[in-house]
């Protein structure tokens, strides 16, 4: 029997049983499709890197050509038939535990020398050998794996929606970049002869044509259902397969104020620099507002803290409503929120703080007897500062200097050195 014919027939047996564990998932979970997918690793390590068969066209390895090619081929189906978010746990599952096995296999190093039972003398050097391919591979594996489905996202613009073109191109390029990385680590750590290269590379190519083949085949007459068609651009594909996404969503959960639904002050620290760095590159102006609450202490005394929380809360709304839809609003702390303004000057910043001392009350009419006002600190860049410390410093004297006369006021400066500039009085002052 011909080792083409042997390489096919385990190519077929790999992605019958395979798929057939795939679509028994909903019976048997996904866990044991994805056990399965998982557990040959180290064998497919092992016979890429010592295990080749000569074929007319070159050496190849049935570890590299049948089963990591058939790999892909299945965190493909995966991703076709499920989504980015159930893809991506058997991607970071076999990326943490390849490492580990690595990681425990050098361990063994710091044990005493072992016992040789059985004439059988365990071959460190091999592993040493096998634990810095299984680094590669690892991460050749986690970069092929995200490339393929990012591939096959990508070719729907061009090619439309028909699997087994996109599945053959993407299965196709990505083992030509895992053909050529791969070969060469082991290359370097085996001497493995360059025939290894084409030959590799002429079997993954039909080892895509025959993955993507059966794909196509089991999605058609299988799972014939219309696969998951996905709207989501290919960036947000990778931001869900990166867990970006997850990064972001529990970065903005953490960043926001609990009791007002502002951003922290945790957060003003952070994109106040940043914000900072863009105006002075960018050469735009940069406004800083601090907004206290005149006589919040008095509310919560006069109302209790349940009507504070309240006050709070309805403080920030107004700031929401009032303020341009690209502004940012900090709760500071206590009773005081900063509004951050790219892009404003100080003048056309003063009528926007003019704006927002108008609203708080405002937004109070009827339900309180005396509805609380506002005095606001304005600072802006680079007039008043080049950095976000200075602007805080001069917004937040101007705050003080509101509310030395008389509060609900605002109180703005423009002038270099740092004295009052403009102030503009509330009707109620």
């Amino acid at each position: 029997m011909t080792g083409t014919i042997v390489l096919l027939m385990q190519a077929i047996v790999y992605f019958v049983v395979m798929s057939l564990l795939f679509r028994a998932r909903r019976r048997l979970g996904i866990g044991v499709f994805v056990c399965a997918l998982g557990v040959m690793h180290f064998v497919e390590t092992y016979l890429a890197a010592v295990f080749f068969i000569r074929l007319p066209f070159g050496l190849i390895s049935p570890g590299s050509t049948v089963m990591f090619a058939g790999k892909l081929a299945m965190i493909l189906l995966l991703y076709i038939r499920e989504d980015a978010e159930t893809v991506r746990q058997p991607i970071y599952g076999l990326l943490i535990g390849n490492f580990l096995m690595v990681v425990l296999v050098a361990i063994l190093r710091l044990s005493p020398p072992p016992e040789i039972l059985g004439g059988h003398d365990p071959d460190l050097k091999l592993l040493d050998q096998m634990g810095a391919l299984m680094v590669w591979g690892t991460l050749l594996l986690y970069l092929d794996s995200i490339g393929i489905i990012l591939l096959y996202e990508r070719l729907r613009g061009m090619i439309g929606s028909r699997i087994f073109p996109r599945a053959l191109i993407a299965l196709a390029v990505v083992l030509t970049f895992d053909q050529v990385l791969f070969f060469g680590g082991l290359h370097f750590l085996a001497a493995t002869p360059a025939t290894a290269l084409f030959g590799g590379w002429i079997a993954k190519m039909a080892a895509a044509v025959v993955y993507a083949t059966l794909t196509a085949a089991y999605l058609r007459w299988i799972e014939c259902e219309q696969p998951n068609a996905f709207d989501v651009p290919v960036l947000g594909v990778f931001d869900t397969l990166t867990y970006r996404r997850r990064y972001e969503e529990l970065l903005e959960s953490s960043s926001i104020d609990q009791l007002t639904g502002a951003l922290n002050r945790g957060r003003f620290e952070a994109m106040g620099r940043s914000s900072v760095t863009r105006a002075l590159s960018s050469g735009q102006p940069l406004s800083l507002a601090i907004i206290d609450i005149d006589h919040f202490k008095q509310i919560n005394d006069q109302y209790g803290h349940v009507a504070g929380d309240d006050v709070l809360r309805k403080v920030a709304e107004a700031l929401r409503q009032t303020v341009r839809s690209g502004d940012n609003i900090f709760r500071y702390g206590g009773e005081e929120f900063v509004v951050l303004c790219e892009g404003l000057g100080h003048q056309a910043a003063l009528g926007l703080a003019e704006r927002l001392r108008a609203a708080v009350p405002a937004a109070f009419a009827g339900s309180l007897a005396s509805p609380p006002t506002v005095s606001i600190g304005l600072a802006t860049i680079p007039e008043d500062g080049r950095d976000i410390a200075t602007i805080v410093h001069h917004a937040d004297r101007n705050l003080y200097q509101a509310k030395r006369d008389g509060r609900n006021r605002v109180v703005g400066n423009s002038s270099p050195t740092g004295n009052a500039g403009s102030s503009v009085r509330g009707a109620n002052a």
